[in-house]
């Protein structure tokens, strides 16, 4: 079953997702320094700022293949296969 934030991504458009990671790497950063610095009340945030990236730049991905075209995808598998040989 897909989460709540998942189906959320999948609403968003394109422009949005961009502008929601930038927003969110600041935010990491800034936890970052503050947690250098001070220390937070609740380290875990940090792995969930993370977590919340990596959802946001995966769907960016998903939808960057999603529109490859049928040649674009086979030269893709190519150099996958030639990958997993090494």
């Amino acid at each position: 079953m897909a989460t709540k934030k998942f189906i959320e991504l999948q609403e968003m458009s394109d422009e949005d997702l961009t502008n929601e990671v930038t927003v969110t790497r600041q935010q990491l950063q800034k936890l970052r320094f503050d947690h250098a610095v001070k220390g937070l009340d609740n380290p875990l945030v940090l792995r969930e700022i993370k977590r919340d990236i990596a959802r946001l730049l995966g769907e960016q991905r998903r939808r960057e293949i999603s529109a490859l075209s049928v040649e674009e995808i086979a030269h893709r598998d190519r150099i996958r296969i030639r990958r997993r040989k090494n």
